[in-house]
């Protein structure tokens, strides 16, 4: 039995994103010479590669000691036994072969009242990519995730029968890599549950039907073939979701869930991340949670650029909080130098083998 989902394509000429009435959510570089690699991330119309713009109030001239955040409980999304609605009223797009939830569109639809958060229209009021302690970024894809994708096909990352955990997944896309590496679990987290339940999930469905298309790699980063709008063999799903689990909440609550939760779980023995460290204050949660969740000869593969701008981040900065902290070893496998300096950080824990 097949089932009909009331989602269309946006299939006009070039794959272009449309950036009508959009006023954050877009690309905002300046435009320069690019190879096709570069080429490729222009074709998320919510992909952002500049520094995020933090909200500008009195916060901003405290000390990190003296911000005062107001962290989310961890949730649990549960996958919906009607796949027809994740996808209702969704538009598709491609980008690195995979699919994606056209981000304006859950814009419109999240300020028309979907969005219980009212993430977006705090985003658009404060004029800011990131309000710390409300919104997290996850409703851009930020370029650093195709950095990262890059590097899972240059390094031949293997995700065979591992158990995988997309840290802020914001879109989702990496765990859905992993997800057609044939991993054998795979956990999204991002810090907003409107972001679960508006792109995450319906992007993992959306690839998950469309299994026909296969990952993206570093030198054939569009895909000409738009996905079905009638999956052929929806029946299928309940297989390929069972390995996916979706949260949301703030890092150290959705450990906290994890490992006291009845249900069984296991470490990761991959933990991926990208653009998760713009912000200083956020290091010690994050440090912990890699700490509590991953398996003792576990890798993490963390994308980061080299600086935020105005928030104050970045992988150097973090390298030497790791560093302090004596938990972790950490190498910088890959420097990407086009545009603003951006990094891939491998991370294993000192003992392991």
């Amino acid at each position: 039995m097949a089932f009909r989902f009331n989602f269309s394509i946006d299939e006009n000429e070039n794959n272009e994103p449309d950036t009508h009435g959009k006023m954050d959510l877009q690309l905002c570089s300046p435009k320069h010479k690019q190879d096709s690699t570069e080429k490729s991330k222009q074709t998320a119309d919510a992909v952002a590669d500049s520094s995020p713009r933090l909200r500008t109030d009195k916060h901003q001239d405290e000390t990190p000691s003296e911000k005062k955040f107001c962290f989310k409980a961890a949730k649990e999304h549960n996958i919906p036994e009607d796949l027809k609605k994740v996808l209702e009223n969704k538009v598709m797009e491609t980008v690195s072969g995979l699919y994606y939830t056209k981000m304006s569109v859950v814009e419109m639809m999240c300020l028309d009242g979907t969005d219980r958060e009212g993430i977006v229209s705090k985003s658009v009021s404060s004029h800011s990519d990131l309000i710390p302690g409300v919104y997290e970024g996850g409703l851009k894809i930020w370029e650093c995730t195709f950095d990262l994708i890059d590097y899972f096909s240059e390094a031949k990352i293997q995700f065979a029968d591992k158990t995988v955990l997309d840290l802020g997944c914001g879109a989702g896309l990496l765990g859905i890599v992993a997800l057609r590496g044939k991993a054998e679990k795979v956990h999204f987290q991002d810090y907003n549950s409107t972001v679960i339940d508006e792109i995450t999930l319906p992007n993992a469905v959306a690839n998950c039907i469309n299994e026909g298309s296969r990952m993206g790699s570093g030198d054939d980063r569009k895909t000409s073939k738009p996905p079905s709008k009638k999956p052929k063999k929806a029946e299928c799903l309940p297989d390929v979701l069972s390995k996916c689990r979706f949260f949301s909440g703030e890092w150290s609550e959705v450990s906290r869930l994890l490992l006291s939760s009845n249900k069984p779980f296991s470490k990761y023995d991959i933990i991926l991340t990208s653009e998760t460290i713009y912000n200083p204050d956020y290091y010690s949660a994050l440090h912990d949670t890699l700490a509590q969740l991953l398996d003792k000869d576990g890798r993490v593969y963390l994308a980061s650029k080299a600086h935020y701008f105005g928030v104050g981040g970045g992988i150097y900065l973090f390298e030497k909080f790791i560093e302090e902290r004596n938990v972790f070893r950490t190498s910088i496998v890959k420097i990407i130098d086009k545009g603003l300096q951006r990094c891939i950080m491998e991370m294993a824990f000192k003992d392991s083998s």
